[in-house]
C-alpha cells in the first residue's frame, strides 16, 4: 500500500490555520472562521448565537434616564424626559410613524420650557438600541457641548426621548425654536456592533422634513468612529450648518480637507 505523502496527513496539534486568519486583525466582520467538514466550528456557530443575543437585547434595551441625568449633570443643562406616540417597545417597532411623534403630554412639557429660541437642541433618543445612548451619548456631549458653550451658541435643554425615531427631533427642535436640531439616537444593531450610536443633524427642524434634510455622522463607539472624531466632525458640521442656513444633501463634510 502506497504511504500517504505528508502534505495530506492531519497536524499532530489540530487542523492547519486558516490562511485568511490574518485579516482577522483589521476587522470586526465575522471572516476566516474556519470549517469542520461542511459546518462552521462549534466555537463560531456559539459566538454567531451569543452576537444575535446581543443584537437583540439591544433592541429591547430601555434608557438608562437617571444614569444619563447624572452623567449629563456636569454640563450644566437641564434635561428634559419626553415619549413618543407609541406607548411601549411593541408598539414601536410595528407602527414606526408613532416613533415620529410626541405624546401629547410631552408637546406640552416641551411648550412649558420657555423661554426660547435656542441656536442648537439636543435629543438623546433610543432608537433601536438604547444602550448606544446609555455608553456613548454624555462621552461625546462632553467633548462637543463645551466648544458650542464657548462660541455663545445657545444649546437648549438636553431632551431624553423615549421610544423616539430620528424624525423626533424635528417636531422637538419646533417647539424648543432652535435653529438647528441633533439627534443622538441608537443605530439599528449588527452582529458586531450592539452598540453603536448616530448623530443627525438637521437645520430648521419641523415636522415633516425627510432624510435629505439631514447630515448623518454613524457607528460612534470606541471599537468604531472615537469620541474626538465625531465631536470634530460634528462641529464643523454645526457651525457650517448655522452659518450656511442648511444641512443635508446641500451640506458636505469638508472637515478634513480643510483642516477643521
Amino acid at each position: 500500500m502506497p504511504e500517504t505523502p505528508a502534505s495530506l496527513l492531519p497536524a499532530a496539534d489540530g487542523p492547519a490555520p486558516d490562511p485568511w486568519a490574518g485579516l482577522q486583525a483589521f476587522t470586526a466582520a465575522r471572516i476566516a472562521l474556519g470549517r469542520t467538514g461542511t459546518s462552521e466550528p462549534l466555537r463560531a456557530a456559539l459566538a454567531f448565537r451569543l452576537a444575535h443575543a446581543h443584537a437583540r437585547d439591544a433592541v429591547y434595551s430601555a434608557l438608562d434616564a437617571d444614569g444619563l441625568t447624572a452623567a449629563l449633570g456636569p454640563l450644566g443643562l437641564p434635561v428634559c424626559p419626553v415619549h413618543s406616540r407609541a406607548p411601549d417597545r411593541p408598539a414601536y417597532l410595528h407602527r414606526p410613524d408613532w416613533g415620529r411623534q410626541l405624546n401629547e403630554a410631552s408637546r406640552q412639557a416641551l411648550g412649558a420650557l420657555g423661554p426660547g429660541p435656542c441656536d442648537v437642541a439636543v435629543v438623546l433618543a433610543d432608537g433601536l438600541s438604547a444602550t448606544a445612548v446609555n455608553a456613548h451619548a454624555a462621552p461625546l456631549l462632553a467633548l462637543l457641548l463645551p466648544p458650542l458653550q464657548a462660541a455663545a451658541l445657545r444649546v437648549g435643554p438636553l431632551v431624553l426621548a423615549a421610544q423616539a425615531r430620528v424624525a423626533l427631533g424635528d417636531e422637538t427642535g419646533q417647539l424648543l425654536g432652535a435653529r438647528l436640531v441633533l439627534v443622538l439616537i441608537g443605530e439599528r444593531p449588527g452582529l458586531s456592533a450592539p452598540d453603536s450610536l448616530g448623530a443627525y443633524l438637521t437645520h430648521a427642524p419641523r415636522p415633516g422634513l425627510t432624510d435629505a434634510a439631514r447630515n448623518c455622522v454613524s457607528n460612534i463607539r470606541p471599537e468604531g468612529l472615537g469620541y474626538a472624531a465625531a465631536a470634530d466632525t460634528l462641529l464643523f458640521l454645526l457651525r457650517e450648518a448655522l452659518r450656511r442656513g442648511l444641512s443635508g444633501v446641500a451640506l458636505k463634510d469638508e472637515s478634513g480637507r480643510l483642516g477643521a
